[in-house]
């Protein structure tokens, strides 16, 4: 069974309310009536009514057992004003200015209802950038508590693959942070190790990863992994972690052999910690394209409560999987 099929099977189990606030996109109402004949999720649709009912028409989806919300006629709108402008009054925010943000911006009004408790998770990101995404869920969820920084993963699922959790992997970070620092390289280690086990299942194996496997080369951007390494050793006694290591190294165990026998990381890897936003990113892209894999993201871990990104190339298939995700992590928080 695919990844994908074992978390909409796990979703299935759950009861959990996801938002979808982009209601200004197809995708979106595909992916709703996606997600809700599945089971996975109750769906929630924020948006003027008068958009939503132009979609649906032109669409033809049945999201007739969806809750959609207007803003500009929700009768919770004066809490969630009230809320955001608590949250942000330090930062010079009037209510004024917290009430026009949220009859404007669909995302910042989900994130408020998130925080307020209203639902469980929220999906976005289709048709926005990942800031767009992000900023308000910084600034009004904060950081998941004992977590150093918010970071973006790739579930990516290879077909016929004998590496990794029979060809499931983590990609991390693929999404977020440009030129993580030794010290955030191990906490991100960190974090997809736990969502690694939390989504998978499986026992997480991180490798740090690098043009070097343990030594074979000499340069500042080796010295960085190989500092991650030793940080992440330290600091998160609880993970197995390794490196650096080539790819190859990581998770090929013949290689692993000759590159690495020391190792107990080398050739088992299912996690893995790319130095640079530049690299996570590229890979992820040319597995997917040229290795017909399933991609998963960017898929948000340390925020406060379950906020995923989405690729603006995504499908609304895409979206039916990361709603599926995100009721999973909404479960193990």
């Amino acid at each position: 069974m695919a990844f994908v099929d074992r978390i909409k099977e796990r979703a299935k189990l759950q009861d959990k309310t996801i938002l979808l606030p982009e209601t200004m996109d197809d995708r979106t109402y595909y992916a709703a009536e996606g997600a809700i004949k599945e089971g996975i999720a109750k769906i929630v649709l924020i948006g003027s009514q008068a958009e939503i009912d132009e979609h649906v028409k032109s669409t033809g989806v049945d999201i007739s057992k969806a809750e959609i919300i207007d803003p500009a006629t929700c009768a919770k709108l004066d809490d969630y004003v009230n809320l955001l402008y608590e949250t942000r009054k330090a930062k010079g925010m009037t209510p004024e200015q917290a009430r026009e943000i949220l009859l404007k911006d669909t995302i910042t009004f989900g994130i408020v209802a998130l925080k307020a408790g209203d639902a469980d998770g929220l999906v976005a990101g289709a048709c926005h950038s990942t800031a767009d995404t992000l900023r308000p869920s910084l600034q009004i969820l904060k950081t998941k508590a004992g977590c150093k920084l918010v970071s973006a993963f790739f579930i990516m699922d290879v077909p016929n693959c004998e590496y990794g959790a029979n060809g499931t992997f983590i990609f991390a970070d693929s999404g977020l942070n440009q030129d993580p620092n030794p010290e955030e390289l191990a906490a991100i280690a960190a974090s997809s190790a736990e969502s690694f086990e939390s989504l998978v299942g499986e026992k997480a194996v991180c490798a740090m990863l690098s043009h070097s496997t343990v030594g074979s080369a000499k340069h500042p951007l080796v010295d960085k992994m190989v500092e991650a390494t030793k940080i992440a050793k330290e600091q998160y006694p609880n993970i197995v972690v390794d490196g650096e290591f080539q790819l190859d190294a990581a998770i090929v165990p013949s290689v692993a052999k000759s590159k690495a026998p020391g190792s107990d990381v080398a050739g088992k890897a299912n996690v893995l910690i790319f130095p640079n936003l530049d690299a996570g990113n590229i890979s992820y892209k040319i597995v997917q394209r040229l290795a017909k894999a399933d991609a998963y993201g960017p898929i948000l871990q340390g925020i406060a409560k379950p906020v995923n990104d989405l690729s603006r190339g995504c499908s609304w298939q895409d979206i039916v999987g990361v709603i599926a995700i995100t009721v999973c992590q909404a479960s193990a928080q």
